[in-house]
C-alpha cells in the first residue's frame, strides 16, 4: 500500500519586516524568503524616500542639500527655460500628483501652480518661499518681483523653510534634515561674504539688464540697476524707454548689458551695438553645466560681473 510523503515545509514564516507568507516547500524556501523580503519590506539597505517636487533649479538644489539621500527630489523648469513663459505639461501634473512637497518661489512666479495642485494634489504640504520676504514691488499694480533667491542671505531663509518642511513631512527623519541644512547654511554665509568683499571692489556700482531679475542682489549688495530692456516678460520697450536706455549706457563708465540665456539676446545685441557696448550673460535660474547648483551658479554670475565692474 502506497503511503503520502509529507512534504517538508515551513508554516507561517514571519519576515524580519513583520510580513507573514504562508507553507513554503523547503526547496524554494530560501530564495522565496529572499524574493518577498524584497518586496514586502524594500531590497536590503533600501529606504523610503520623501518625494519632492521644486519649481526651479535653484530651489531643487536647496532641497537635495537638505535632504540628502532621504528626499528624491523632481525639478520641473526644464534648464534653459525661463520661469515667466513655463506652461505645465501632463508629466507635471503627475510628479505633482505623486510627491508630498512642493517647493515654490510664490510672488506670483509660479503662476500656474494653484490651479495645478488643486487638480493634481491638494494635500501636498507647499512650501511657498516668498512669504515672510521683505518684497521688491516693481511697474503696475500688483506686481511683485519674485527673484528672491538671487540674494544668498533671503536664501538661508528658504532652506531654512525647506528643512522645516520636510521635517513635519517626514518626522523620523527631522535630525538628519537640520544637520544637512545647518551645513549648507554655513556655506551660503561664507559664499554671502565672497560676494560682499568682491562687490566691495567694484569700481561702478550701477547696470543695466535685459531682465529685472537682480533687484534683490544688487539691494543686498549696494548696486543699483540703473536700467531694464524688457520691464515685463514679453514686453517690447517702448522708443521713449530705449531712448533713456541708450543714454544711461553712453553715461556710464561701465558700457555692458547683462542678458540671459533664457532670453534671446536679439534685442540687447541690437542696443548694445547703436551704444558702443557689449552684451555678457549672467544666469539667474542654473541647472546647467558649470552652473548646475546654486553656488555655482552664484559664482559664475559674481565672475561675470567682475569682468565688466571691476
Amino acid at each position: 500500500m502506497s503511503r503520502k510523503v509529507r512534504q517538508p515545509g515551513f508554516r507561517g514564516i514571519r519576515l524580519s519586516c513583520g510580513h507573514s507568507v504562508g507553507r513554503l516547500r523547503t526547496v524554494f524556501a530560501p530564495a522565496l524568503v529572499i524574493l518577498l523580503t524584497s518586496v514586502l519590506c524594500g531590497a536590503p539597505g533600501a529606504s523610503a524616500s520623501l518625494r519632492v517636487v521644486a519649481s526651479i533649479a535653484p530651489l531643487a538644489d536647496f532641497a537635495r542639500e537638505v535632504g540628502g539621500k532621504g528626499v528624491s527630489v523632481t525639478l520641473l523648469l526644464p534648464p534653459g527655460a525661463s520661469p515667466h513663459t513655463y506652461e505645465p505639461s501632463p508629466r507635471t501634473m503627475q510628479e505633482i500628483s505623486k510627491a508630498k512637497v512642493f517647493v515654490k518661489i510664490g510672488a506670483g512666479l509660479e503662476f500656474w501652480a494653484d490651479k495645478l495642485i488643486a487638480a493634481s494634489n491638494p494635500s501636498i504640504l507647499t512650501v511657498d518661499c516668498s512669504k515672510g520676504v521683505d518684497l521688491i514691488y516693481g511697474q503696475g499694480e500688483g506686481h511683485t518681483d519674485p527673484h528672491i533667491w538671487l540674494d544668498p542671505v533671503i536664501a538661508m531663509t528658504i532652506v531654512r523653510k525647506i528643512e522645516q518642511a520636510f521635517s513635519t513631512a517626514d518626522p523620523g527623519n527631522s535630525s538628519s534634515y537640520k544637520k544637512n541644512a545647518a551645513t549648507f547654511l554655513e556655506r551660503l554665509s561664507a559664499l554671502d561674504k565672497e560676494i560682499l568683499k568682491k562687490v566691495s571692489s567694484f569700481r561702478t556700482k550701477e547696470y543695466i539688464t535685459f531682465h529685472p531679475a537682480w533687484n534683490y542682489f544688487s539691494r543686498r549688495y549696494g548696486l543699483k540697476v540703473a536700467g531694464v530692456i524688457e520691464e515685463g516678460p514679453g514686453r517690447e520697450p517702448t522708443p521713449k524707454h530705449l531712448g533713456k536706455i541708450l543714454a544711461d549706457l553712453k553715461r556710464m563708465k561701465t558700457k555692458v548689458i547683462f542678458a540671459e540665456p533664457q532670453f534671446s539676446t536679439r534685442m540687447a545685441d541690437a542696443i548694445a551695438k547703436e551704444a558702443g557696448a557689449r552684451v555678457l550673460l549672467l544666469d539667474p535660474i542654473g541647472g546647467q553645466d558649470g552652473r548646475k547648483t546654486y553656488t555655482e551658479m552664484m559664482r559664475y554670475n559674481l565672475t561675470v560681473m567682475e569682468r565688466a565692474m571691476r
